[in-house]
């Protein structure tokens, strides 16, 4: 039977803190825009602060969805589901804002040694709804392990950037911003970080904003992290002889 809450129930706090995978939708007001659901599966990326409000780091991907249409109106809601033991689901309605890499507020949330490759917003929730229901649908799924393959991808290009003095790599994270963030499916502004970088029509950085260069304080922790996830990565792959998605 469903429930509505104004604020988190203390109750399910631990069950959230225990899921490794959570759901984020948004959408943009044009009645012809692009709803979009994503998920969300990097373990420590989800953060409870109080019972009215929450926040996750934002990590690259091909697309912007999430960031443009929470520029444009706030809207955003978060659901988690129970993959194993009492069945449930639980969404979180609230207003989103966001906190870009490089800027004071993304600093407060996440200190460089924290900060995780591909690292490019923290989206900060305000609740003002809980919702819980049955999940008595959703199918039992045993949790394996946690993905890594974002974090080596992004790692890299973070290192080319930083290979050419924070400035210019044909193949480096500025790149990919200014090519795949710059704005969502329906034109909507979204990552400023990638707006900042004028690129040519074949995809190459032109220019860049010098305060982009705040992202990479950071770099030393994500050159380690790399390391680190290529070795890891490695033994996985020997253990489970090839079941690790190339």
């Amino acid at each position: 039977m469903g429930k509505h809450y104004e604020t988190i129930p203390p109750e399910v706090v631990p069950w959230i803190k225990k899921q490794h995978i959570f759901f984020v939708a948004t959408a943009p007001l044009d009645s012809d825009g692009h709803v979009n659901v994503s998920p969300k599966g990097v373990e420590g990326t989800f953060h409870i602060i109080d019972e009215r409000t929450c926040w996750y780091e934002d990590l690259t991907g091909s697309g912007i969805e999430t960031i443009s249409h929470i520029r444009e109106n706030g809207r955003i809601t978060i659901m988690f589901c129970a993959f194993e033991g009492p069945p449930r689901i639980l969404r979180l309605w609230g207003k989103g804002a966001i906190h870009e890499v490089g800027t004071n507020e993304y600093d407060s949330f996440i200190p460089v040694s924290d900060r995780k490759p591909g690292s490019r917003a923290v989206v900060k929730i305000d609740i003002h709804k809980v919702g819980t229901s049955c999940g008595y649908a959703v199918p039992f799924f045993t949790f394996d392990r946690y993905r890594t393959q974002l974090e080596q991808h992004f790692a890299q290009k973070e290192l080319k950037d930083l290979e050419h003095d924070n400035l210019r790599a044909s193949n480096g994270m500025l790149q990919y911003w200014a090519t795949k963030n710059t704005k969502s499916m329906d034109g909507l502004p979204g990552l400023q970080q990638g707006i900042l970088c004028d690129a040519d029509a074949a995809g190459g950085i032109t220019k860049m904003d010098t305060s982009t260069k705040v992202f990479y304080v950071g770099f030393p922790h994500y050159i380690y992290f790399s390391v680190a996830l290529f070795i890891d990565d490695a033994i996985v792959r020997l253990i489970f002889d090839g079941r690790v998605d190339h």
